[in-house]
């Protein structure tokens, strides 16, 4: 079963009875949302490069393990699920490259084929760093590029995801591009 075989309520009712606990519920769910969390988990991982360790099923398994098991979460739409699919992915993902960095500090030097990782992996945090910064000053253009650079979605999607109008959703992204820019540049 895939999201396209279930409208925006009968997903947003299944999100709500799994956060029940019901496991029949909770599978259901689960292929419900599938495609989609895969999807976000490979564009997320488009983004990391060659070499990268993390697996796309790996990275949805345990996004999804994360989002359901939210007790605080009230889960309103389809939408805001997949809002907070892309943040627990971009998590995950940071989360990994730092258990990366800090194993390699405790490792002897890599082979010379393997070098490139770091910077990657400073790259991702610096990235991490300059977006929790843009959502201290602009929160929703924060939210235009978690759901654009690691949720894959198109303009009109994010928009859609956002409730916002198309001209601002692109407005935001513009904005948010450059701030990110500079502070990338900054940074470096």
């Amino acid at each position: 079963m895939s999201t396209s075989t279930l409208d925006e309520a009968e997903v947003t009712q299944l999100l709500q009875a799994a956060a029940n606990g019901d496991p029949a519920l909770l599978d259901r769910l689960a292929r419900a949302v599938y495609g989609q969390l895969h999807r976000v988990a490979a564009n997320a991982l488009r983004h990391e490069g060659d070499g990268h360790t993390l697996q796309t099923t790996v990275l949805v398994h345990e996004a999804f393990l994360r989002l359901t098991r939210q007790s605080e979460v009230s889960w309103q739409n389809r939408s805001q699920f997949y809002r907070l699919a892309a943040q627990t992915i971009r998590r995950l993902l940071i989360d990994h490259a730092r258990r990366r960095r800090a194993l390699k500090r405790q490792a002897p030097p890599p082979p010379d084929t393997l070098t490139g990782f770091e910077d990657q992996d400073e790259r991702l945090d610096l990235l991490d760093e300059a977006l929790a910064d843009l959502a201290r000053h602009d929160a929703r253009a924060a939210q235009v590029v978690e759901l654009r650079f690691f949720g894959g979605l198109s303009m009109e999607e994010v928009s859609t995801t956002l409730d916002v109008s198309l001209s601002t959703a692109k407005r935001d992204w513009r904005y948010a591009q450059a701030f990110l820019r500079r502070a990338l540049d900054s940074a470096a």
